[in-house]
């Protein structure tokens, strides 16, 4: 079994099965979310959301950021990045492929330069 990608196919797997990191994906897909904000969106305790977003953050499923409130205090958001997956069996061999936004934005940078002739 072959990846295109950061993560083991069968660890990446272990992860989608759980229950918990799918309703984390499908959550902070809608849109940034802290911790907190997962945990009620999702009725799971915060310990629970910290160990899933790790998993989910171990194979790129999920991104963490750090924004600045009005008085000054930091807090994390974290947001899906993953697009798409898609699992090809072809003479034999199954092939995982994971596209993320991040590969997207940059796909359509590289083709929108080529348009320009920009490069």
């Amino acid at each position: 079994m072959q990846q295109e990608g950061n993560s083991e196919p069968a660890a990446l797997f272990q992860v989608l099965a759980d229950d918990y990191a799918r309703r984390i994906l499908v959550a902070a897909d809608r849109e940034p979310m802290t911790a907190k904000a997962l945990s009620e969106a999702c009725d799971m305790s915060l310990t629970t959301v910290y160990r899933r977003v790790s998993a989910l953050q171990k194979h790129d499923l999920v991104e963490e950021r750090t924004t600045i409130g009005p008085d000054g205090s930091h807090r994390s958001t974290f947001e899906t990045v993953l697009e798409g997956l898609h699992v090809d069996l072809s003479e034999g061999e199954l092939t995982l492929t994971m596209e993320t936004r991040d590969e997207l934005a940059d796909n359509f940078t590289s083709l929108w330069d080529d348009i320009r002739g920009e490069r």
